[in-house]
């Protein structure tokens, strides 16, 4: 199993993201530059400020050459997984339904959240049940989830709430308490909560690593025995 983490200019998570990856399987890092995804099994597209998140938080990020090859892969079946930045360059993009807003405080957001497991029938949750918990970092001032109630009743109708914040622990003022959201297709994820945050026990927490570790229960599933 192998995991292609992007770097933008801007990027300040890929680094943790790929030794996330790497306590599962093999991970390399993909400039943003590039249209080769180096045979990755998985796109992984971290956090950080993407081109300093000039005009709008993801919005530059989603032009960039590699996206191009990042779109096919999605079209073609690839898991890729966008967390916080890469959630949000990922609706930008229009792989994944929805947008990122202004946290209602207006302000930055730092702390430690639980998250609940809505579908654990996804590539990125097949470790893990249905009501589990995740303890999982946020760090973001544009993070509140919206969609339009049409939408978000389509989303809820159709299983493509990955993860919603646990009652009193939405930290942003997110939609229906939403913090990870599918394609229809169930193959493109995003979640504001940082996974690659939270796989020590050391660093207080490593019930993120299931979203890796399903990744790769996912690629073993699709290889033939």
């Amino acid at each position: 199993m192998k995991f292609g983490v992007l770097q933008f200019p801007g990027s300040c998570d890929e680094v943790d993201a790929l030794q996330a990856a790497s306590c599962v399987g093999d991970a390399e890092l993909i400039w943003h530059g590039q249209r080769d995804l180096r045979g990755a099994d998985a796109i992984i597209v971290p956090g950080g400020f993407s081109y300093g998140d000039y005009l709008r938080a993801g919005a530059i990020a989603r032009f960039s050459p590699v996206m191009e090859a990042v779109r096919e892969f999605a079209l073609s079946g690839g898991p890729v997984l966008g967390i916080c930045n890469g959630f949000q360059v990922l609706c930008e993009a229009g792989l994944l339904p929805g947008a990122l807003l202004p946290n209602v405080g207006l302000r930055f957001v730092c702390r430690q959240v639980d998250l609940v497991v809505d579908n654990a029938s996804t590539p990125f949750t097949r470790v893990c049940d249905e009501g589990d918990v995740l303890s999982v970092p946020v760090k973001h001032t544009t993070g509140r989830y919206y969609a339009p109630e049409e939408a978000l009743n389509e989303l809820e109708a159709d299983g493509q709430v990955l993860l919603r914040y646990a009652e009193g622990q939405n930290p942003n003022g997110s939609a229906r308490d939403i913090a990870g959201v599918t394609n229809r297709q169930k193959n493109v994820a995003g979640l504001m909560p940082h996974p690659e945050h939270a796989v020590d026990p050391l660093t207080g927490s490593d019930s993120g690593g299931c979203l890796f570790a399903s990744l790769v229960a996912h690629a073993e599933a699709l290889t033939p025995a």
